[in-house]
Order: C-alpha cells, then sequence, then structure tokens
C-alpha cells in the first residue's frame, strides 16, 4: 500500500458531522430515509458529491443525535467479562436517558405543583428515578478495515469520546496525547495490524486581552453573588455581652454497645452549673426512639443516630475565693434502658459525660454501670418480671446536686459493669474574648481562660512569671559569686 494512503488528519469541531463510507452508501438510498434527520444527512450527503465527495477516508464522527450514540450508552458493560450478565438494576438503570431534549416541559411544572404522584407513569420514573444531569456526547471514530473495503460495520473503532454536561464539565476519553506517546489498536484479521493514532488540543488559544475580559465578568459574577447571599443572611448578627460566653452543642447519640437486652432507648438530660443558663425554649433533656441491636464483631449495637441541639451562657458573677470561684462545665446525664415484648423495662446503665471544652467535632464512648443486688433472687426478679435497681436522682452518678458536704461515701454501694454509649458532639463557642490580641490569650488553653474577667486565672499565671522571674535573678546572682565564697557558705550551714 502507498504510505500515504495510510496516513491521515483531520481537525474536527464540536458535533462536527463527518460521513463515514457506510453511513455516505445508506443514506444516498432514500428508502433508508426514516426520520428528518436521515433526510437530512441525505440532502448534506448529496451536496458533498456534488462538491467532490468528502475529504476524510478512515476518520468520521457519530455526534450526539445519532443512532450510535444512543446505542452505544444503552449497551455499555459494567464489567470487562466476555461472559456479563446483566442485573436487574443494569438493565433498568440501561433505559434511563441522561439527556433533557425527550422530556416535557409540563412534567416539570406539574412536580411544583404536586409533591406526591401516586400513579407515575413509566416514562416519569425513568426520567425522575436518578439524577438527570443533560450530557451531549460525540463520538471520534476510525473505520480500519482493509484498503479498499471501507464502510463495514465490523471494521469500525472508538478512537475519542467527548462528553459536555450541564455544568460545563468537558470529558475527552482518552486524554489528549502530549508526550505519553500515540495510543495503539491492535486488529486480529486476517493479518495482524496494528493502528496508531494521536489526539491534540486543536483549539486556538486565548489572547490575553480575551482572558482578562473573562476574569473581570467571573469576578462581577460572583461579587454579585456575594452581595446576594449577604443580603439574605445580612450583617446584624448578635454578640454575647464582654466577660460571656455562649456555647453551641449540635450532638448525636450514635450508638450503644455492650448491653445483655435488645431494644434498647437512651434518656438523657444536661445540668448548668452555677452561673450557666439556657434561653426559656431550650429542651434540656430528650428520650431516643427504641431501637433493636445488630450483631457487630462481639458485641450487640443499637444504632440510635438520634441529634439533639443545646444552646448555653456562661455568665461571670463577682469574683469568689479561688479555686472554689473556677467556672465548671454542663454535665450530660444519662441511662440506658431496655424494653422487651411484654412492655416489661430495665436499668441497663447509668453515665455522665462532661461537654468538651473545646471547639469541634468530638467523638466520645462513655463507660456505663448499673446498681445490682446479691443473690439469684434479684437476677430472676430481673429477667422473668423486669425491673431493676434504680437511681432516685440520676446526679447520684457524679456528685449529688443536693450535696453539701467535703466528703462523699459510696462504701456498700454495688455495682456493675455494662456497656458503653458513643456520642459524635459538635461544639461552637462565641465570645469578644476571642477578639483579644494578647500575649496572655495565646499562652491559655481553654476558652474560659481566654475570658478577660476571669482575674483568677490571670493572678495565677502572673505569680507563675513573677516566680519565674525571681528564680532567674537568684540563678544569676548565684552564678556571679565567686565559687570559694558559695563553697564556706554552704559548709558553715
Amino acid at each position: 500500500r502507498p504510505p500515504e494512503d495510510e496516513e491521515e488528519e483531520a481537525e474536527v469541531g464540536w458535533q462536527e458531522k463527518l460521513f463515514s463510507q457506510f453511513e455516505v452508501d445508506l443514506y444516498l438510498n432514500e428508502s433508508a430515509c426514516q426520520t428528518p434527520l436521515d433526510w437530512q444527512y441525505h440532502e448534506e450527503i448529496q451536496k458533498l458529491e456534488k462538491a467532490g465527495g468528502r475529504k476524510n477516508c478512515r476518520i468520521f464522527t457519530y455526534t450526539d443525535h445519532d443512532r450510535f450514540t444512543n446505542l452505544e450508552e444503552l449497551c455499555q458493560k459494567v464489567t470487562d467479562s466476555d461472559h456479563e450478565v446483566p442485573s436487574y438494576l443494569v438493565e433498568r438503570m440501561a433505559n434511563v436517558r441522561r439527556r433533557r431534549q425527550d422530556r416535557r416541559p409540563v412534567e416539570a411544572s406539574s412536580l411544583k405543583t404536586k409533591i406526591i404522584t401516586w400513579e407515575p407513569s413509566e416514562e416519569f420514573i425513568k426520567n425522575n428515578h436518578v439524577i438527570n444531569t443533560p450530557v451531549q456526547t460525540m463520538y471520534i471514530m476510525g473505520d480500519l478495515g482493509p484498503y479498499g473495503k471501507l464502510g463495514h460495520k465490523e471494521y469500525e473503532n472508538v478512537l475519542c469520546t467527548i462528553k459536555v454536561d450541564g455544568n460545563g464539565v468537558i470529558t475527552v476519553k482518552p486524554d489528549f496525547t502530549g508526550i505519553k506517546g500515540a495510543y495503539r489498536i491492535e486488529l486480529d484479521g486476517e493479518k495482524r495490524e496494528v493502528w496508531e493514532y494521536t489526539i491534540e488540543n486543536a483549539s486556538a488559544q486565548v489572547q490575553p486581552e480575551e482572558e482578562e475580559r473573562e476574569q473581570r465578568v467571573f469576578r462581577d459574577l460572583y461579587g454579585r453573588h456575594r452581595d446576594y447571599l449577604s443580603g439574605l443572611v445580612g450583617s446584624d448578627f448578635e454578640m454575647p455581652l464582654p466577660g460571656t460566653l455562649r456555647l453551641f452543642v449540635n450532638g448525636e447519640i450514635v450508638s450503644a454497645q455492650g448491653y445483655e437486652y435488645d431494644n434498647l432507648y437512651v434518656h438523657f438530660f444536661l445540668e448548668l452549673p452555677n452561673q450557666w443558663s439556657s434561653p426559656p425554649f431550650q429542651q434540656l433533656s430528650g428520650v431516643t426512639q427504641t431501637c433493636s441491636t445488630k450483631t457487630v464483631g462481639w458485641d450487640n449495637v443499637a444504632y440510635f443516630c438520634y441529634p439533639f441541639t443545646v444552646e448555653m451562657f456562661y455568665t461571670q458573677e463577682d469574683e469568689g475565693v479561688f479555686p472554689y470561684s473556677l467556672p465548671q462545665w454542663p454535665v450530660l446525664y444519662f441511662e440506658v434502658l431496655s424494653l422487651d415484648f411484654w412492655q416489661r423495662y430495665r436499668v441497663e446503665g447509668y453515665g455522665s459525660l462532661v461537654l468538651p471544652a473545646s471547639p469541634g467535632v468530638h467523638m466520645l464512648t462513655v463507660p456505663t454501670w448499673r446498681p445490682m443486688e446479691l443473690g439469684t433472687v434479684a437476677e430472676m426478679r430481673r429477667f422473668f418480671i423486669g425491673g431493676s435497681p434504680e437511681l432516685e436522682d440520676l446526679t447520684y452518678i457524679r456528685i449529688p446536686s443536693t450535696f453539701k458536704g467535703k466528703h462523699l461515701s459510696r462504701f456498700g454501694f454495688r455495682t456493675e459493669t455494662t456497656g458503653s454509649v458513643t456520642f459524635r458532639l459538635y461544639c461552637l463557642q462565641q465570645s469578644k474574648a476571642f477578639l483579644e490580641n494578647s500575649a496572655l490569650r495565646q499562652r491559655m488553653q481553654s476558652v474560659l481562660d481566654r475570658l478577660g474577667g476571669f482575674s483568677q486565672q490571670s493572678s495565677v499565671y502572673n505569680v507563675l512569671e513573677a516566680f519565674q522571674r525571681a528564680r532567674r535573678r537568684m540563678q544569676e546572682v548565684r552564678d556571679s559569686l565567686p565559687q570559694d565564697l558559695i563553697n564556706t557558705s554552704a559548709s558553715t550551714v
């Protein structure tokens, strides 16, 4: 074969139609034309023949409206196995078109008025079952048949696939060649043939002036959108008073694991110490849904995924005697209970959790315990008729709120270790102290230390700094004295 017939170069634009020899032979016959697109191709090929025939030989294209594009998207395989059997899901998803030219605007408008469609049609299910992102596709093909036998469908091969979705994302597969070298296609026919081809971006480079103008348009667009969002949100944010801390906790009771009985639920409440308060509408207690357990590893786990939100304020009062005036963080008390078929409930465990003092995300697993009685009668009563020893005051889990003494004795109080509860807490803190930039703030760790009104913490740091300065001066004086004087004074002492 002559070498000039083996090389071909074509510059293809987006959705530009280049006919293959098979399409020329097909659409020249009027009896093969059925759709308006077929008749359009028939007229274009006639004009092309009068102008001297097509310029391309082996390279041609299939646009978004051709039958090949529809069939190619319909018959795509999930795996590379030759014996692949499509599953039910693959067959159903193959009928879902990802283009919107077939959707009727009547259905789209009816969706705004109808929240629920009680009798959906088959077309409605196809168009709304999945996220319908409009996509336009184009295939650059190669007719790799033997020389002089062009126009056979079995020799058509996809050289490049170009897709553009409604979000403006352009996908080119395979990618532009660049420095990677040519792509290879091996054919197993009468003679083993190897074809090589390259793909290059032939688009004109954007001029610097046009690129700068485009950037200005983008900046203007983003600025308008930012102003629009600012107008929706507003600029009047409530700021806490000086010396006040605002604490938001978006929490979640994730799971409970390791308990004896099934069908668990959690009852919890939040105790606010002195100087803490909450809005009047704020609920400080709650009960989760009853959740059955599933076996995960060696434990039976109940996944609640129960969310709750708490808003609290800390307000500084008059200074007291250090360290009793140090602020305390709120405590979350909870108990885990089980409920069986006969509506018998049992206490599975008690626990408490001090809210984290640092902002951010915290994943905490809290172990629990329950009171118990000695002997088999108590356990038989718990098994057959339900019920078990309970705490009258849940704050007894830590230090009871009614306790005013100095020593709390729990001698003789028998307990048993049970499972654990997992919490996920998102803590947000708001205070004017965050706006201050001082050396003292950089050295302190917790948010309460950052509040300017807490002179107790400040006094502690001042005393420590003064002690360090005095210690350094004493060390300097000691180093400056003669060595024999230091030894003599030491022996005299």
